[in-house]
């Protein structure tokens, strides 16, 4: 096969041209995980949003009411312990970005984070849950490993 734009040699599993990054036309049906990583990688990124939006909401809480000058001294444990769930939520909002663009972009380290944050999401009830439960759903159907290492390859 050969790409539609530029002429040059694409393999059959191909999504895209590796020298002029166009779509390849003719392709035979896509699998489970090709079908589904893009979107995959949106609500990862999505889910990171909303994450990151609680954690700076938290921090934000945790600096302001319960903060150093606080007049609450029977909550002095308060502080410390919303500043590291804040952390805690930063952190993985970042995780759950990279995941969502390794997926994006097709990268070969892509599958293993996302499959982990999948499991480690499973329980933020509901909406972590509903993720975790589809990542598993595409990223460990049968063959998914091979056709995510399909992809990859073709992407670089």
């Amino acid at each position: 096969m050969f790409c539609n734009s530029c002429g040059s040699p694409v393999y059959a599993e191909q999504a895209v041209c590796s020298k002029c990054g166009s779509p390849v036309l003719g392709r035979p049906p896509l699998n489970r995980v090709e079908q589904h990583a893009k979107l995959l990688g949106i609500l990862w990124i999505v889910y990171a949003i909303f994450h990151a939006i609680g954690g700076a909401v938290l921090l934000i809480v945790a600096n302001t009411i319960f903060g150093e000058l606080s007049t609450h001294d029977n909550a002095f444990f308060l502080h410390p312990l919303l500043t590291g769930i804040a952390i805690f939520l930063l952190v993985k909002a970042a995780a759950c970005v990279v995941a969502g663009f390794g997926l994006i972009e097709r990268q070969s380290w892509g599958r293993p984070l996302t499959l982990l944050l999948g499991f480690i999401s499973l329980i933020n009830i509901p909406i972590g849950t509903a993720l975790g439960i589809y990542t598993l759903w595409v990223l460990l159907s049968p063959h998914a490993d091979s056709d995510y290492n399909r992809l990859a390859a073709s992407a670089r």
